[in-house]
């Protein structure tokens, strides 16, 4: 039996020091709820699926309540999951009214249909699968509208969470309001697969956060995959150098990642948010470089 494994993060971006406490209770709640399914049985899929609603809910992410505002004031949202088993994936962007976008895109999946929905009729299509709404001004938070009014864009990034479970399945999910002020028309990394998500048992799971364009360009949750499978790199390495692929586009960000015995957490911006428990140790978590 494998050894079970949960890691989530917050965003890649500044995270100034008021916002710490609130956001390592976030992590502290996504991945105890990541690591309850793994416990107990349940599949990859579903602890990342679990973690990532944690964080939607939690109104100091940027991702479903208390998401960035796009360049209208608006609040526009993208998620994405993926299963490592047989890399089937689900992802919604331009989504409005959706409580939890995460669970819009395990609709999608589980419907298999297709792979990515986008705009209103992705909202009408979550909504049909009888998923929580809520109106804009419960996503709407005062320290966003502020920040929005004050062109503050330091808690942007996005949210997601990685998991392996007892039969060594991996899976990854991300969720975000994408790019403080934003055009409306915009679609980032994360509800796009390869780019910001990414899953495969042979290789890893990967959520990706930072600049979205970048990210894009650089394929960068499948950069990891192909040097782990083509170069032959361990999952750390892996991570690094895609990182550094990543600088030349030019963009900071940072990912989570978990393969059949590792996981990872590297970033180049000044903070990530970041948390993991493994097996049935502690739970570990820090937000800088050192902690």
């Amino acid at each position: 039996m494998t050894d079970i494994a949960i890691v989530v993060h917050g965003g890649a971006g500044v995270w100034p020091e008021e916002a710490h406490d609130a956001a390592r209770l976030g992590m502290d709640a996504a991945v105890a709820a990541g690591h309850a399914v793994l416990a107990a049985g349940g599949d990859a899929m579903a602890a990342v699926e679990a973690a990532v609603v944690v964080l939607e809910d939690d109104p100091i992410f940027n991702a479903g309540r208390g998401a960035a505002l796009d360049e209208r004031g608006g609040v526009l949202l993208d998620a994405a999951i993926m299963r490592g088993g047989d890399r089937a994936a689900g992802s919604v962007a331009a989504l409005r009214g959706i409580r939890n976008p995460v669970r819009a895109a395990r609709a999608v999946l589980d419907d298999g249909r297709h792979l990515m929905l986008v705009g209103e009729p992705a909202s009408t299509f979550a909504r049909g699968a009888g998923l929580d709404t809520a109106p804009e001004a419960w996503f709407r938070t005062e320290a966003r509208q502020r920040a929005f009014e004050n062109g503050d864009a330091t808690r942007g990034g996005t949210v997601g969470a990685v998991a392996r479970d007892a039969s060594g399945g991996l899976a990854a999910a991300t969720s975000t309001g994408g790019s403080a002020r934003k055009h409306p028309g915009r679609v980032g990394d994360s509800p796009l697969v390869a780019a910001g998500t990414w899953a495969d048992d042979a290789t890893a799971a990967i959520s990706c956060t930072g600049d979205g364009e970048a990210i894009i360009r650089t394929a960068l949750a499948h950069e990891v995959d192909a040097l782990m499978r083509h170069a032959g790199l361990p999952l750390s390495r892996a991570c690094e150098a895609a990182l550094a692929e990543l600088a030349l586009r030019p963009g900071t960000g940072g990912m989570i990642a978990v393969c059949g015995d590792d996981v990872a957490a590297p970033f180049t911006t000044p903070a990530m948010p970041r948390a993991w428990r493994i097996g049935d140790g502690p739970v570990l978590m820090a937000i800088g470089p050192d902690g």
